[in-house]
């Protein structure tokens, strides 16, 4: 019984709510409001209602072309009323027209039900009932008893031979106790209704608080003498449009949206608003106010209530959390440029560097007069190939904290990118004796993203693993495909991560600080690069570590390559606090 009573309870506050929002806006005093909004409901539900009951009793007697006119006229009728009730016709002369066409109707399905003697009948007691839950007045009830009486009295006029074969029936009493299921939560909820006090909408107790209320129009209508000490400026002033005149010009569509959504039946809302205020000293210029306004339905009086307060505190607090990302984000655009520029400025000279090494090594002057010559030539090279890597690494991260690193999607197969880079990295496993596993499943088909930064992350993740791994280790590269995505890992056997130490770990130039990584070179910049390719492509990326046991790197990326548009930006590249990043990435340590 529960889930009808809420689904009867939905149903009624969406039939208040819509036609509350059909009454005519000018009507301001709730009384009236509330008298309009209950005839309207009535004209709406009633002509369902007397179709309902006319198709199975009425087409026996009259024919289906007189039921169908039986119901058109309902509907026309109450159609027509509701205009007039909108037009702010007297709501007591649309009551007599309706009960007048229902006590006709209601008249014909009895007689068509078997006159008297049908539990019918008892539907005519619906009359004086509706009337007074309308207007709730003596009067009204009055006019719905002589309907009902009406109705009762017709029933010994010959019908013509219409109704002549009419009986009762037992499944009758549907309709009046259809009805009565109806009628008990209306009618317990105006008894509970007249047994609440009335009181304000809201008690102003604070003295940094001033009383409002405006019509559904937005014209002030009474503030509190307060006013003149808080605001400094006399009340009268703002009586009428001089309050929505000295709202700032950016804050009035959030107050008209708020007092619309008030009359359209809103319980309450809340709005910031700056407000024009004469100068304080003499020859100063005038300023506007923050404000916070609580808006809410007046139960008492006509319009709506508030409540003003000032909010200049949660204001300034805005405008400095405003001017420090302002600041924030000029710092992090003249690091990106520096950072650009640097390694630009430093691409050049090491070209030269490491093309007069090749040119030295391969003799093309002369061979060297003593092999120590060629062993510094050599570490000059290396060097030179080791920092153009760290170059090229800033200038990407550079790109993506800026948004202009550009990927190209394409369809290839996962397990030839993978071979690639197991091949070009096999020479540094080899030479710390660390075991290249492969674990990648058949038929993932094909990955629609950027090789070469696919072939870019497996790289970084590979290199650290073996980097991270000592002698006689192992690391392993996997990859399967889960539904619409291609999860790929590197796992390796080495040192771990501490838990305290994950949060920093995608961070540039964020580095693990132990006994271990001391003795190795790194900038600290090759999970940045990952996490930044993985953001680009709307993938996951989810590190498993466990503290000297081993580091386990996970990425998924949709097959299908990623739905919105390229693009880079500085919060991609950023780390989460919680373990999570702001791109989705979840990092965890066992």
């Amino acid at each position: 019984m529960s889930f009808f009573a809420t689904r009867y309870a939905e149903l009624k506050r969406a039939v208040a709510d819509g036609c509350d929002r059909i009454v005519h806006p000018r009507m301001t005093v709730d009384a009236e409001r509330a008298v309009q909004r209950r005839i309207l409901g009535t004209l709406l539900v009633y002509p369902f209602l007397a179709s309902i009951a006319a198709w199975p009793l009425l087409p026996a007697g009259i024919g289906v072309d007189l039921t169908l006119a039986f119901t058109c006229v309902a509907f026309i009728g109450c159609g027509l009323a509701a205009l007039a009730v909108m037009a702010r016709r007297a709501a007591g002369a649309v009551l007599a027209a309706m009960l007048a066409l229902a006590t006709v109707q209601i008249a014909f399905l009895i007689a068509a039900a078997g006159g008297l003697q049908s539990p019918l009948t008892l539907i005519a007691a619906a009359l004086p009932v509706e009337a007074w839950l309308a207007l709730r007045t003596r009067r009204a009830l009055g006019w719905g008893v002589g309907a009902m009486a009406a109705v009762l009295l017709s029933q010994g006029i010959p019908a013509a031979g219409l109704f002549a074969g009419a009986d009762a029936a037992a499944w009758q009493w549907l309709l009046p106790l259809a009805y009565a299921a109806l009628l008990l939560p209306r009618a317990s909820g105006t008894l509970g209704a007249a047994r609440r006090p009335a009181s304000e909408s809201i008690a102003v107790t604070d003295e940094d608080r001033i009383g409002v209320r405006f019509a559904p129009n937005g014209d002030l209508l009474d503030i509190d003498a307060a006013a003149r000490d808080l605001l400094g400026i006399d009340p009268d002033l703002l009586i009428g449009t001089g309050f929505f005149q000295r709202v700032h010009v950016a804050d009035r569509v959030a107050l008209l949206c708020a007092l619309a959504d008030l009359r359209d039946g809103a319980d309450r809302r809340k709005v910031e608003v700056r407000l024009r205020l004469p100068a304080i000293q003499e020859g100063a210029a005038p300023f506007h106010r923050a404000l916070a306004l609580d808006l809410t339905q007046a139960t008492t009086g006509a319009g709506i209530a508030g409540a003003l307060r000032d909010n200049s505190e949660v204001a300034d607090l805005r405008a400095a959390l405003a001017a420090a990302r302002e600041a924030n984000a000029s710092l992090e655009a003249g690091k990106t440029r520096f950072l650009a520029a640097v390694s630009h400025e430093l691409r050049t000279p090491l070209n030269s560097i490491i093309g007069f090494s090749d040119m030295l090594l391969c003799e093309v002057h002369g061979r060297f007069a003593d092999p120590r010559q060629r062993e510094t030539v050599e570490i000059v090279r290396e060097a030179g190939n080791h920092l153009l890597a760290v170059v090229n690494s800033i200038l990407d991260v550079s790109k993506m904290e800026a948004g202009s690193y550009t990927t190209n999607p394409e369809p290839f197969r996962f397990g030839e990118a993978a071979e690639l880079c197991t091949a070009m990295v096999r020479l540094q496993a080899e030479a710390k004796q660390v075991r290249l596993l492969t674990d990648i499943a058949t038929g993932n088909g094909e990955v629609k993203a950027d090789r070469r930064a696919v072939q870019q992350m497996l790289l970084n993740l590979l290199s650290n693993a073996i980097k991270f791994t000592p002698d006689g280790g192992e690391v392993s590269v996997g990859a399967k495909r889960i539904g619409s995505r291609l999860h790929f890992w590197v796992s390796d056997t080495g040192i771990g991560i501490a838990a305290d130490d994950l949060n920093r770990i995608g961070q540039p130039f964020a580095q693990v600080q132990n006994d271990y990584t001391r003795q190795v070179e790194g900038t600290g910049l090759g999970l940045a690069l990952v996490k930044g390719l993985v953001a680009l492509h709307e993938g996951t990326m989810s590190i498993d570590s466990t503290f000297g046991k081993g580091t386990t790197v996970t990425i998924g990326l949709p097959i299908d390559g990623p739905a919105g548009a390229n693009g880079g930006g500085l919060a991609r590249l950023r780390g989460g606090r919680g373990g999570e990043d702001v791109n989705g990435t979840l990092r965890k340590a066992s």
